[in-house]
């Protein structure tokens, strides 16, 4: 049986779109057909997104990305203003991005692979696998401690979970960022704010755990779902123009969505999301939200079905095409960071 050392040798390396230009490629496949047409049609929706100076743009992110090697096409996206705000599951944000801050690395599981090496040989080890990826966990325990050091040092109130992972670029910020790309950190120095509806469900959640155990009957830290609600649903009712770009379904799909009807119940006429895109690989036969489409969203009265496509396809191929397009036509520009998290938080304004 291989050893731990020999398991975990070969990280994963994040594809850098910057380095790619990709544009004749995709303009060649708008004339195919299937998917590559569907892709190309999303390119064009995503430029035009990009484009539009009064457009806000919403990131959502579930499925294992980041491990997968998408961190510094999103890290990018954020630098170059083509991300106004992000909503995302727990896994992609604390468990392997701000995992990666920390120091540490996913790893390619060829090795285990082919030696044919059983997920219980990998336990006995404190290996985890994630699909074709390895993390050492006794690393990852590193960081539901520093969730839990987080977590105690917040003033003990509810928080949304915007608040939360602020905190974590704070984290860094004073600590120090491990690793050269983080979505976390380089949020929070442009004040991109990071929702993350299901915050629990990661290593923020052990965290969490911890310090309410350790608490006892004493106030503590609590996660607020409707205040993460309400704070998104603000977000859309100050730029009422705004854009999905979704990397699969799921919670991060349906909790951006709705923002268009919530704003429309605290008597605000929201416009729908003016442009969006998803990928994924799930379809519609088996009533998942991550495969209902857009168009089916068009009737809940969430997403205009002028410039909207969906692509199913798989997000490590989909992801650096789509926005490595937007990235390489240069409309991102002429944007400016909007710096939402002023909005929402008196202290990030100061």
């Amino acid at each position: 049986m291989l050893t731990k050392k020999e398991l975990l040798k070969t990280p994963i390396e994040h594809i850098d779109m910057t380095k790619h230009n990709v544009v004749p490629m995709v303009d060649a496949m708008k004339n195919m057909a299937f998917s590559a047409r569907d892709l190309g049609r999303a390119a064009d929706i995503t430029a035009r997104m990009v484009q539009d100076k009064d457009c806000g743009i919403i990131l959502c992110l579930a499925g294992s990305l980041i491990s997968a090697g998408l961190k510094k096409v999103i890290v990018d996206a954020i630098r170059c203003k083509m991300v106004d705000a992000i909503v995302s599951t727990g896994a992609n944000i604390v468990d392997q991005d701000f995992f990666e801050a920390l120091g540490f690395k996913h790893y390619v599981a060829e090795e285990a692979l082919k030696s044919g090496m059983h997920d219980a040989d990998l336990r006995e080890l404190a290996i985890d696998r994630i699909y074709d990826t390895l993390i050492d966990e006794d690393e990852l325990r590193v960081c539901d401690d520093v969730m839990r050091q987080i977590t105690d040092d917040l003033d003990p109130r509810p928080y949304s979970s915007r608040e939360f992972v602020r905190a974590m670029g704070e984290y860094l910020d004073k600590n120090g960022c491990k690793t050269a790309d983080s979505i976390v950190y380089e949020a929070f120095k442009h004040e991109v704010p990071i929702f993350v509806p299901a915050l629990s469900d990661c290593s923020a959640g052990f965290g969490f755990v911890a310090h309410q155990h350790a608490r006892g009957d004493a106030p503590k830290v609590s996660i607020d779902s409707a205040k993460d609600f309400y704070e998104l649903t603000q977000l859309k009712i100050a730029n009422p123009t705004t854009g999905l770009f979704m990397i699969g379904g799921g919670v991060p799909k349906n909790f951006a969505q709705d923002i268009v009807v919530a704003a429309e119940i605290l008597g605000n006429d929201a416009p729908m999301h003016k442009y969006a895109i998803q990928v994924t690989v799930a379809d519609s036969r088996d009533g998942a939200l991550s495969g209902s489409t857009l168009k089916e969203a068009s009737s809940w009265g969430k997403v205009d079905l002028a410039y909207e496509q969906m692509v199913f396809a798989e997000a490590t191929l989909a992801m650096p095409l789509l926005l490595g397009y937007a990235y390489h036509t240069g409309e991102w520009k002429n944007r400016t960071f909007r710096k939402w998290n002023t909005l929402l938080d008196p202290v990030a304004a100061n």
